[in-house]
């Protein structure tokens, strides 16, 4: 089976969710089928794996219209596009489009590094269901990473299509720690500023834990992080990284208490997959997302409650509990794996040709 993916959501700097979750899908797809991928900028070739590509328009030039022209010669059998918003006009082939998540309906600010017309039209089209139905109902299979997520789309009738599920996972080749030989008395938070990720709870939560020290680890704005620094108690340590390279991410993991991830609401929880693969614990949000991906491996809290959050921190200074969620963790992580994602993805493929040739027209057939 030939399959096309669409790799244009790649960064060209470094990696951020969907760009890693298209990179390594890739990467484990080319193993068990015959990939290419679409890219619209070679310096997305950096954080790609080394299979075989074709140059097109950028997913966001008005050219999207038309890419099936583009890719119709290269004869797939099915393209998978990670988003949902591929141009389809035209093509020859299966498709399948991918949702995510639904955190944009609950929290419709933009990414910041979109064009500012692209911007708006994201704030508008997530002011009603209607136009992601009208996206998904062009494919012959939807793909999504979670279950929660999958409930969601049943719920609110997103799409007539099969959803089918395509796993996101932790990157392989990881060494998890030694739970014998403890932890640092740092804690750990990989992610966004933006509300809904509920920094705040953390930050004040840190008033009773003297001793820790929260880092929070990505890039951030001069504003919000004064904003922040607002918040911190009376002595508490809050250190800002803001942006830590893939290694020193490893480091700090390797080295701390826990990860932690109050939000609100979210997509998946990517980090907290990342961290239970080396044996760090995680303190987590109770919210159905969450359970669904920490299992019985995560400390679960009030996300609204700073002292619900120190207790869970306080609890790890048990060695045995500790110990005891590292060698957890790792268990937990272990059934999320990137080989796995290709194979449900590789079902999902077959499924959309055979619907595509169900559906076909029939051809009449005249007796002259």
């Amino acid at each position: 089976m030939k399959i096309v993916i669409d790799a244009r959501f790649t960064r060209t700097d470094h990696h951020d969710g969907i760009s890693r979750y298209g990179s390594s899908l890739i990467a484990a797809t080319a193993k068990i089928a015959d990939v290419t991928m679409l890219i619209n900028d070679k310096r997305q070739l950096a954080l790609l794996p080394d299979v075989p590509w074709v140059m097109v328009n950028s997913p966001l030039s008005p050219l999207e219209l038309f890419v099936a022209r583009k890719i119709n010669p290269l004869g797939a059998d099915v393209v998978v596009c990670p988003m949902q918003t591929m141009g389809s006009w035209g093509r020859q082939y299966s498709l399948i489009l991918t949702l995510h998540d639904l955190i944009y309906y609950e929290h419709p600010a933009p990414p910041g590094f979109l064009p500012a017309p692209v911007r708006l039209l994201w704030r508008l089209y997530h002011k009603a269901f209607w136009p992601q139905r009208v996206l998904l109902n062009r494919a012959e299979v939807v793909a999504t990473i979670s279950r929660t997520t999958e409930a969601l789309m049943a719920k609110y009738r997103l799409t007539r299509r099969p959803v089918r599920i395509v796993g996101n996972a932790p990157q392989p080749g990881q060494t998890p720690r030694n739970p014998a030989d403890g932890a640092d008395k740092s804690l750990l938070y990989m992610g966004s500023f933006m509300p809904y990720k509920n920094v705040e709870t953390m930050i004040r939560g840190m008033a009773g834990l003297p001793d820790y020290t929260l880092h929070l680890l990505s890039r951030i704005t001069s504003q919000r992080r004064a904003e922040l620094e607002g918040l911190i108690p009376d002595g508490a340590k809050v250190e800002f990284h803001n942006g830590v390279t893939d290694d020193e991410y490893e480091e700090l993991l390797l080295r701390a208490t826990a990860l932690i991830s109050l939000s609100r609401a979210e997509g998946y929880g990517l980090p907290l997959v990342e961290a239970m693969a080396l044996g760090t614990p995680v303190i987590a949000s109770d919210i159905p997302i969450f359970r669904e991906v920490g299992a019985d491996a995560v400390s679960y809290v009030d996300p609204g409650s700073p002292a619900d959050f120190a207790a869970a921190v306080a609890a790890l200074d048990d060695e045995a509990l500790w110990q005891q969620r590292s060698r957890r963790s790792v268990e937990r992580a272990a059934d999320f794996n990137w080989d796995e994602s290709a194979r449900q993805l590789l079902a999902a493929a077959e499924e959309a040709v055979a619907l595509r040739k169900r559906n076909a027209p029939k051809r009449k057939i005249t007796n002259d």
